[in-house]
């Protein structure tokens, strides 16, 4: 399971901590009992609604068929669409059996073109994915890519199309008129917060990912999470003592990590809290950065500017690969190297990161037992609870994005809609 830590040269911290607690517990014990406010917003809330045994198998089956028969599998979907599955595929994948891209992310023609020119010559399924079928982005991609279905495979081009939308929607009705394969997405789930459906779950599994492992490990961490109103509720402590730095002036937030396989899931994690958070001019902003490489870009103003932010960090604790930096014939100064592993290399570069940034600034660090499934299905729901619960303190709705629809009304009218 996970476990947070606290490095702090506040010493009084964790009594701070204990206190705001105690003082919020209202809200906790609110969210645990269930509000109905926000009951149109928390299908994701319980796992097993939208990614019960049944649903997962069903998935399984649809995975199983496109792998037989895809090269390649494109995604289309913006944001909340992509970016769960696409976490876990960059991180976990390592099959090519069917290659994974993504579209609907961009209206750069450069990009939809590069992305064009892999489909030649490969056995190409697509599966669009967009709640209420009216967002820019992957509306303009999916007809470029129907356009190439069609042309390519003729009548036939239907059974390749999968769409992911809303029922009762527009995409649902296009589906139900040129044969498409139509999924569900959850009317009750938001876009960040569909992970645990089958929105995250069909690429992921086509993909080659054990999805009812990461079912399983978001089950799990469900259960330890609605059943602890104490104070060791980590997810708890964690929307609290982020509230809590907010408070003290700190308007950031850093994600980051000493291991790449996290690059995609910063994404995912920076989309659920700016978007569930920014709002009423409050909030943390939430940044990411991938270590070693930044802190050779970001690492210099961490440690000597402005005190903007606090860090947390993922750290892995199970060794996940192995390779050592033996000498060779080349005298390069770096004999203190000589039989070292790079797991050991990148843990020393982790803790000195830890000790110096912990002299200017708060630093949390979530430990995750190992790099899987599982795991990034604990990570998924704690994090999802943890942004229920900590814009709930602060005083925001955790579910709308207002200021999103604002960039859009201005979009449409420049277009002519």
């Amino acid at each position: 399971m996970l476990k947070l830590r606290i490095e702090d040269k506040n010493q009084e911290i964790e009594k701070e901590l204990e206190v705001c607690m105690e003082e919020k517990r209202g809200i906790l014990r609110d969210i645990l009992k269930g509000e109905s406010k926000y009951q149109d917003s928390l299908g994701w809330f319980h796992t097993q609604e939208w990614a019960c045994e049944r649903q997962v198998a069903a998935l399984k089956k649809l995975a199983s068929k496109i792998r037989e028969e895809a090269d390649v599998f494109v995604l289309v979907g913006v944001g909340g669409s992509n970016n769960a599955a696409r976490s876990v595929i960059k991180a976990l994948q390592t099959d090519q059996k069917t290659e994974i891209l993504y579209a609907g992310n961009t209206l750069s023609p450069y990009a939809l073109n590069r992305m064009l020119q892999k489909l030649e010559g490969k056995s190409v399924y697509v599966d669009c994915i967009a709640k209420n079928f009216e967002t820019l982005e992957p509306g303009a991609s999916f007809r470029v890519l129907r356009k190439f279905l069609h042309e390519k495979y003729g009548k036939e081009a239907g059974k390749r199309i999968i769409a992911t939308g809303s029922k009762g929607s527009s995409l649902e009705r296009i589906c139900e008129q040129q044969g498409y394969t139509f999924l569900e997405f959850p009317e009750n789930v938001g876009g960040r917060f569909s992970a645990i459906t089958s929105v995250g779950l069909l690429p992921m599994a086509v993909a080659g990912i054990d999805i009812q492992k990461l079912v399983k490990g978001a089950a799990d961490m469900e259960k330890q999470l609605l059943l602890d109103e104490s104070n060791g509720n980590i997810a708890w402590q964690y929307a609290c003592i982020r509230n809590m730095y907010y408070k003290k002036g700190y308007s950031l937030e850093l994600l980051t990590g000493f291991e790449p396989q996290f690059r995609w899931f910063y994404k995912w994690w920076v989309q659920l809290f700016g978007e569930s958070e920014g709002k009423e001019n409050k909030g943390i902003f939430p940044v990411s950065a991938e270590f070693c490489e930044e802190l050779h870009a970001v690492g210099q103003y961490i440690q000597d500017g402005a005190p903007l932010m606090f860090e947390t960090f993922l750290d892995v604790q199970e060794q996940n690969a192995s390779l050592f930096a033996e000498k060779d014939q080349v005298e390069d100064f770096f004999d203190y190297l000589n039989g070292k592993d790079f797991w050991e290399m990148n843990k020393a570069s982790f803790h000195a990161t830890v000790k110096a940034h912990k002299e200017k600034l708060p630093c949390l660090i979530l430990e995750v037992e190992r790099m899987d499934e599982y795991h990034f299905g604990q990570l998924f729901y704690f994090f999802m609870f943890s942004c229920y619960v900590s814009a709930r303190i602060l005083g925001v709705n955790p579910f709308d994005q207002p200021g999103v629809e604002a960039y859009k009304k201005w979009m449409f009218e420049a277009l002519g809609k």
